[in-house]
C-alpha cells in the first residue's frame, strides 16, 4: 500500500511565531511564498544601487501620488508574505501603518534580479499574477534589461514587454529612462 506524502506548509501566524521564539534569526532575508519559507539571495553593491536609484527616481517622478515601499513586506493571504525590492502602493494616509499591503493595495511590483532571476521569473511572476498585480517589473543585472510584465490572468502574465538600454519604459502615463535605471559599464 502506497501512503501519499504531503509538504506541512506554515501560515504567516507561525512564520512569525518562529521568528519571536529565536527559530529565525532577526537578519535572516527570509520570504514565506505559499507557505515555504525560502532564503533570499544576499543584496550585491550594484543590486542595492539600482533599488536606491530607482526608489529616488520614483519618488521623484510619481511624487506624493504613491507610496513607494522598499523590501518591506506584502500580504497575500494565510501563506504568503514576499518582500519584493519595491513596491509602487495606493497612497494612504497612515502609510499603511494598520497593516501590510495587500494585493489590492498594489500597483507594481520591481525585483532586481541577478541570481534570483530564475526564482523571480518561475516562483514570484505566477505569485503576483495569481494576486492580480497590475505590473511586475524583472530588472535583469546579467543582461541589462527590464522585463515588464502586465494583464495578469489565472496566474500568468499575458503581456510580456522587454526594454533595453536607450529605450523608454511608460509607468503610469510617465517615461522612465531604462539608462536611467541601470548601472551600465
Amino acid at each position: 500500500m502506497e501512503t501519499a506524502v504531503t509538504k506541512r506548509l506554515i501560515n504567516v501566524d507561525e512564520y512569525y511565531k518562529m521568528a519571536e521564539v529565536g527559530i529565525l534569526k532577526p537578519d535572516d532575508r527570509l520570504e514565506l511564498i505559499n507557505g515555504e519559507i525560502f532564503k533570499m539571495s544576499p543584496i550585491g553593491s550594484k543590486h542595492a544601487a539600482i533599488v536606491d536609484r530607482l526608489a529616488r527616481i520614483l519618488n521623484h517622478l510619481l511624487q506624493s501620488e504613491v507610496i513607494i515601499r522598499v523590501q518591506n513586506p506584502l500580504s497575500f493571504g494565510i501563506h504568503s508574505e514576499p518582500e519584493p525590492d519595491i513596491s509602487i502602493l495606493k497612497y494612504k494616509a497612515d502609510d499603511y501603518a494598520s497593516g501590510h499591503p495587500v494585493a489590492a493595495d498594489l500597483l507594481a511590483i520591481i525585483e532586481v534580479a541577478g541570481s534570483s532571476i530564475r526564482f523571480d521569473k518561475e516562483v514570484k511572476a505566477p505569485l503576483y499574477a495569481l494576486h492580480s498585480i497590475p505590473e511586475y517589473w524583472i530588472i535583469d543585472l546579467e543582461n541589462n534589461t527590464i522585463e515588464v510584465r502586465s494583464n495578469p490572468k489565472e496566474g500568468t502574465y499575458s503581456e510580456i514587454q522587454v526594454y533595453m538600454s536607450g529605450e523608454e519604459v511608460n509607468l503610469m502615463d510617465r517615461k522612465l529612462l531604462v539608462n536611467d535605471v541601470l548601472i551600465l559599464g
